[in-house]
């Protein structure tokens, strides 16, 4: 209900992912890690944020151990999304009952307290997410860099980073406005810029440079945000290559599922299992980008 007692309208609903997952033709290496994920409700339990753009089905953890066993994925990393808002309960549930198999990665204020990080920490939360992209109001999409080192100095004793959801081909000085900053960062979805902009977007090589620095970590997560094509999203094999090439030790990749707010056709997540095989074609470092860089970040 609003303040004048009306009822408010809900969201728009999201599709729910494919929740028959197939075996993929690629065999993951042994402790590989799906570095995002999210969990989701249920919904009668647990509310969503009356600031969410989307209103996502129940996705729950059974779902996702059970996609995670089909594609031979030992370990993950819930992120936290943005229908919650700052609070991480459903998250943190999910950690508490996978045990040590899972890392987080939460949403917090700005004014958290120093006993609550503490709290997150022994809970297995390894970073911040800030999101500048799924929000209601476009004046909350830019980065407050002033409040952001502030919280990234506070984080910085638990070994955290700071995850941001942005568009890099905003930042054309992305590595500068990162110099110096107390904490890793991490980046999701290739940058999350449109691949038809090249890779000679200032952007894409400010986040080149930043990666190769050793302080920017980029996720091989949701190619369906930012392609122009069906799957195999081939506009992004490119980027993810270049990605590779330029800092081996610094990508992570991920399923991003339960692929939420996704707006063409559903894949199943073995076949995003299987671009792999395109976009880290060897061997061992794949093994690198599955599962020794994930094992550094998020301390597995």
């Amino acid at each position: 209900m609003n303040e004048s007692g009306q009822p408010t309208a809900e969201a728009p609903a999201c599709a729910p992912p494919d929740f028959h997952p197939r075996n993929p033709d690629l065999v993951l290496p042994a402790h590989s890690c799906d570095s995002h994920a999210h969990i989701l409700g249920p919904k009668e339990l647990y509310g969503y944020s009356p600031a969410r753009i989307y209103t996502p089905p129940d996705c729950l953890l059974p779902d996702y151990l059970h996609m995670l066993d089909r594609l031979g994925i030992e370990r993950a990393v819930l992120v936290q999304p943005s229908v919650y808002g700052t609070d991480n309960t459903v998250m943190l549930e999910a950690l508490r009952t996978a045990g040590d198999r899972f890392r987080g990665v939460a949403v917090v204020e700005d004014d958290i307290s120093d006993i609550e990080l503490r709290r997150l920490d022994a809970a297995g939360v390894r970073g911040v997410r800030i999101n500048l992209v799924d929000r209601k109001d476009p004046s909350t999409r830019t980065a407050p860099f002033d409040a952001l080192r502030t919280l990234a100095t506070r984080i910085e004793p638990f070994g955290w980073h700071m995850e941001f959801l942005i568009h890099v081909d905003a930042f054309p000085d992305l590595d500068s406005r990162f110099a110096g900053f107390p904490v890793d960062i991490v980046l999701g979805h290739l940058g999350y810029m449109k691949p038809a902009q090249g890779l000679e977007h200032t952007g894409f090589e400010a986040l080149l440079r930043l990666a190769k620095s050793g302080r920017c970590w980029v996720k091989l997560t949701g190619p369906y945000r930012i392609s122009a094509q069906p799957l195999p999203y081939s506009d992004v094999t490119q980027f993810a290559h270049a990605l590779v090439e330029a800092a081996p030790d610094q990508i992570l990749w991920g399923t991003d599922w339960p692929h939420v707010m996704l707006k063409g056709t559903m894949p199943n997540d073995a076949s995003l299992c299987d671009l792999l095989s395109d976009w880290i074609p060897d061997e061992s470092l794949r093994t690198r980008v599955l599962v020794h860089n994930p094992a550094r970040l998020y301390r597995f």
